[in-house]
């Protein structure tokens, strides 16, 4: 498989279809079609997409989603298809969309994350999250805990 073009851009309309499969892939389904397309319409939502183009066909492989509240990214959703995970998508993503966020005069960022999710635990501290608290059995299908993160941004 050749890789040429790798993109990172908001989500559109035309894309909604391979979200909601990488959604159902990695997550179970966890936003609806119109959640994606109130977060499009959302000028408080930064919804990104990790494309890359396999045999002149753009294919959503990436996906993430930052709110602005207040002064704050809210990381919502970051995922990357289970086929290209460990190659380096997830940190390319993840780096857009704190330089969006930064981009909004936003000061810092969080997020929640699986306490067993140690893949992504290991990213989010190479961009350097730290743990600020604990949601007790926040994912209901589990029971599993979610680890509060932040990051604040250096003042440039």
């Amino acid at each position: 498989m050749s890789l040429e073009i790798i993109n990172i851009k908001n989500l559109t309309k035309k894309e909604l279809d391979q979200v909601l499969e990488l959604d159902h892939l990695c997550f179970g389904g966890l936003w609806s079609l119109d959640g994606y397309k109130r977060e499009i319409e959302s000028p408080n939502s930064c919804l990104l997409v990790l494309t890359i183009d396999i045999n002149n066909t753009e294919k959503v492989i990436g996906l993430g989603c930052f709110w602005s509240i207040l002064e704050e990214a809210h990381l919502t959703i970051l995922a990357i298809h289970p086929d290209f995970q460990g190659q380096g998508f997830g940190k390319l993503l993840l780096t857009k969309l704190l330089k969006e966020a930064q981009n909004k005069s936003l000061e810092r960022a969080t997020l929640e994350v699986g306490e067993n999710n140690i893949k992504a635990l290991s990213l989010y501290e190479k961009f350097g999250f730290k743990e600020a608290g604990r949601r007790k059995k926040y994912y209901k299908s589990t029971g599993e805990d979610a680890l509060i993160l932040w990051k604040q941004f250096e003042i440039k």
